[in-house]
């Protein structure tokens, strides 16, 4: 197994946009159209609640509620941070879904028992809270988050790895998701195969970003 390290993940993704011109948008397409098809593959059932922060990661999670409302699953989609805290390219996805008139419920707007009894009505939880750059032990609301998303009985399938979760190394300095399914992209992270990782990490699934073997090759040999 092809395993990458936080900074190798990244080089690629920097590599990609910087020096062949895939944009962050058609990555973060390809991640939520990837995680998406996986749901699909596993013949998930609704309802299915997208639970979202405010980078990347967040991004990725707009993208598989959209693609999952387009194959007409009853989603929606629990937005954790502020809607002013969402920027770049997970912006532009959020702002799609908002024009879409799609199920998306904020943080602010109620309270935290309505939060934790859509959770609890679930048949599947998406976690795309936080991504492999995050480091240390998440911070409130991302706690609260992870906390409810574990007391739920609904399934769980974690985007790129289970918030909470060190990428490179597998320890949970705080709490995490504990994932039934891991969807992560391009390879394994040494967290996600480590011991104590993968208990958190459930089953794992790598999908693929569309980056081909040249970029990667050309990324990492810039690496360290």
């Amino acid at each position: 197994m092809h395993i990458l390290t936080r900074e190798q993940a990244a080089q690629i993704d920097r590599c990609a946009t910087t020096n062949f011109g895939i944009s962050g948008l058609v990555l973060m397409e390809n991640a939520g159209r990837g995680a998406s098809d996986l749901l699909c593959a596993l013949q998930v059932s609704s309802p299915i609640v997208v639970c979202c922060g405010k980078g990347n990661n967040a991004g990725d999670g707009y993208v598989i509620a959209r693609h999952l409302l387009a194959r007409n699953y009853d989603v929606q989609v629990l937005n954790w941070e502020p809607p002013e805290k969402i920027t770049g390219d997970a912006r532009t996805n959020y702002l799609i879904l908002r024009a879409m008139d799609a199920p998306v419920v904020e943080h602010r707007e109620v309270s935290s028992n309505e939060f934790s009894h859509i959770l609890s009505d679930a048949s599947w939880i998406v976690d795309a809270l936080l991504g492999t750059g995050c480091k240390g032990a998440p911070r409130t609301p991302i706690k609260q988050a992870i906390e409810a998303i574990n007391q739920a009985t609904a399934n769980t399938l974690a985007v790129d790895i289970p918030s909470g979760l060190d990428c490179d190394t597998g320890s949970v300095p705080g709490i995490a998701i504990e994932a039934d399914h891991t969807c992560t992209f391009l390879a394994a992270k040494p967290g996600l195969i480590h011991p104590v990782g993968k208990s958190y990490v459930g089953e794992l699934h790598i999908a693929d970003l569309g980056i081909p073997d040249r970029i990667i090759e050309a990324a990492l040999s810039n690496t360290t």
